[in-house]
């Protein structure tokens, strides 16, 4: 399979689950995306196109931990939910964005959940 059919399956994928999912000032969209190395994870509402809040493994206080990719993913989901948490937001919608839940997306939505936001 080359890099182009998946990128263009996962696209497809994207566009399909981004048709029910939503998100609100009140219950924000939390997009989930995995490079290689890195993960990004950002909160946001989509009825005014904002981003509310974000966290990465490129951020000071992440990127010098030790441990496997999976273990990095899961202190940042752990991280967006404490700024969520202290920003009033208990509720969000995931987005997985095309990847499967497992591996990396799946602990970094573990790790959200353990530091108390529901969805």
């Amino acid at each position: 399979m080359s890099q182009i059919d998946k990128a263009s399956r996962r696209q497809k994928i994207k566009d399909r689950s981004r048709s029910s999912v939503q998100g609100t000032t009140q219950k924000p969209r939390l997009c989930v995306y995995r490079s290689l190395a890195q993960i990004y994870a950002q909160l946001i509402d989509d009825e005014n196109g904002k981003t509310i809040m974000a966290a990465s493994s490129m951020t000071k206080d992440i990127k010098g931990q030790k441990g496997s990719k999976t273990e990095v993913c899961r202190i940042v989901g752990k991280q967006l939910a404490e700024q969520a948490l202290a920003g009033g937001i208990t509720h969000v919608v995931f987005d997985r964005n095309g990847f499967r839940y497992h591996g990396r997306i799946k602990a970094l939505a573990e790790g959200a959940r353990e530091a108390g936001l529901i969805f």
